[in-house]
């Protein structure tokens, strides 16, 4: 029997480190385009492609393949020059550790989040969440602003490094309706987390099949993942 493959969200699923993506944008942006920061539009759930196109669009600057491909350059060593204080300005949420390293016997895990994949690493390295994920095979925020395609990305390659994963043996894990939705248009087992800014009633409306509070209760997690 083939093992489940579980999508991981990171930012406020894995991880808090709420606030990091602004500063970083209002790093880069005139280090790339000369044009001072003012601004962003919110970012929860959403792909640093549909992140960084509305940025520029924001400030008068046509989100282009090359000024957009410039910024993801800045925003890697921003995240990479920030990963020694990642751990003083943000925390691993309760119990991320312990439910990646329970699930790693039993399932493929690897992530569909809206960061780019080498912020995702350094994001997960600097509190030590990287161990069990095969980053090679996730679904990341570069490939497109519609987030199901993330998904569809990340089962396809998982899929071709194992073998084929059926809709019913996908899990997606994350805090934000967004996640849901993803989840949802594949045929896949959403399961919602309240430690981002959406609660209970939210992510239910959104369609979640199981809702935790956080991920503290691994055998919760297991149940969940495994049921």
């Amino acid at each position: 029997m083939n093992k489940r493959l579980v999508l991981w969200d990171i930012d406020q699923t894995l991880i808090d480190l709420r606030g990091a993506g602004r500063e970083w944008y209002a790093q880069v942006l005139p280090q790339v385009t000369g044009v001072a920061f003012t601004g962003m539009p919110p970012l929860f759930g959403h792909t640093e492609l549909a992140i960084t196109s509305q940025v520029l669009t924001l400030h008068g600057i046509e989100p282009d393949d090359e000024t957009v491909r410039k910024m993801w350059a800045a925003l890697v060593t921003a995240a990479e020059q920030a990963v020694p204080t990642m751990t003083t300005r943000g925390i691993a949420l309760p119990g991320a550790a312990a439910a990646l390293s329970a699930l790693a016997e039993t399932t493929v895990q690897t992530l569909v989040t809206g960061n780019l994949r080498e912020v995702s690493w350094h994001k997960l390295a600097a509190f030590g969440l990287h161990e069990h994920l095969d980053f090679e095979i996730g679904g990341y925020g570069s490939l497109s602003a519609h987030r199901p395609d993330l998904v569809a990305h990340a089962v396809s390659l998982a899929g071709n490094r194992h073998s084929p994963f059926a809709a019913d043996a996908v899990v997606v894990i994350g805090d934000t309706p967004h996640d849901i939705d993803a989840a949802l248009a594949h045929g896949a087992l959403a399961i919602g987390v309240t430690t981002g800014r959406y609660d209970e009633s939210a992510l239910r409306d959104a369609g979640a099949h199981v809702i935790l509070p956080d991920l503290s209760d691994t055998q919760a997690v297991l149940g969940a993942v495994l049921a």
